[in-house]
């Protein structure tokens, strides 16, 4: 500030970009022949959908098993698996980017529902119930559980006598924290975090009474398509309201997850990293 006035020193860089990308108004862009693939038109709120059947999409066997579903007698607004297979299809051959109200309304959804944001491992579990109904006596019964279903054992364990307390489930996706965790190796040591039950917390154990324990879960087995889902929004007391966390995140291409495996566990040398 200098005689009530401000210098400001612009700089300004410019970037070759071959792709058109950054400087271009899309008002005629082809994606379809740029990059050989076209997205998912946002309803209001449903990116959180698009992002879950782009995934689904490009799990190859997953969109094969869904193709293979008979749907000839189905309505699309009725039925979510015919309502799935046209979009797909769509993302397969459509030169414009894909609307999914076919979809939506195969729900039972109307407009503003559309314009809500929905959990998106509750939308998945939904979707594969759907589908893995609609598999039952076809060809492809099953495939869900074959691609999606791994088990983990949650564990009470006595420290100092011969006991421990354990039940074993199934799941088709893991819910990670983000916040407090710097990569995705963070949110799985979390995940697996172990817990001391001491003091008036002691663990009563049957035929031992109450025994200091260690509480906690480990995974029994990984499936070959393992999907992750990351916390990005928490619930604000002060504000009464969800807030996105938008803390960096990093993830790499691969990663060995044999260390989260229980002790118990069967390992195949064969496990699919993630």
């Amino acid at each position: 500030m200098v005689n009530n006035k401000v210098r400001l020193s612009v700089f300004v860089r410019v970037i070759v970009d071959p792709t058109g990308v950054l400087w271009h108004d899309f008002k005629n862009y082809d994606s379809r022949k740029v990059t050989g693939y076209v997205g998912l038109d946002n309803q209001g709120a449903t990116c959180y959908m698009n992002s879950l059947l782009q995934s689904l999409y490009f799990t190859n066997e997953f969109r094969r098993a869904v193709y293979r579903v008979p749907t000839e007698n189905d309505r699309p607004e009725q039925s979510v698996t015919l309502a799935l297979q046209h979009v797909f299809y769509e993302l397969q051959t459509s030169p414009h980017t894909v609307d999914t109200v076919k979809l939506t309304k195969s729900f039972g959804w109307d407009s503003q529902d559309s314009f809500r944001q929905h959990d998106v491992q509750e939308f998945n579990r939904v979707l594969q119930d759907h589908l893995e109904n609609k598999m039952k006596g076809t060809s492809v019964e099953g495939a869900i559980g074959k691609l999606f279903l791994g088990k983990m054992k949650s564990y009470i364990r006595c420290l100092n006598v011969d006991f421990e307390s354990s039940r074993i489930e199934d799941y088709y996706d893991i819910s990670l924290n983000v916040k407090g965790c710097k990569t995705l190796r963070d949110s799985f040591e979390d995940y697996c975090q172990v817990e001391t039950l001491e003091g008036e917390n002691k663990y009563h154990a049957e035929g031992h009474g109450l025994q200091d324990a260690k509480k906690g879960m480990a995974f029994m087995s990984f499936p070959p398509v393992l999907h992750l889902q990351l916390k990005r929004f928490e619930y604000d007391f002060m504000y009464d309201r969800m807030v996105k966390i938008n803390d960096r995140f990093e993830f790499p291409f691969e990663i060995d997850l044999g260390e989260f495996l229980a002790s118990d566990a069967e390992r195949d040398p064969s496990d699919p990293t993630v």
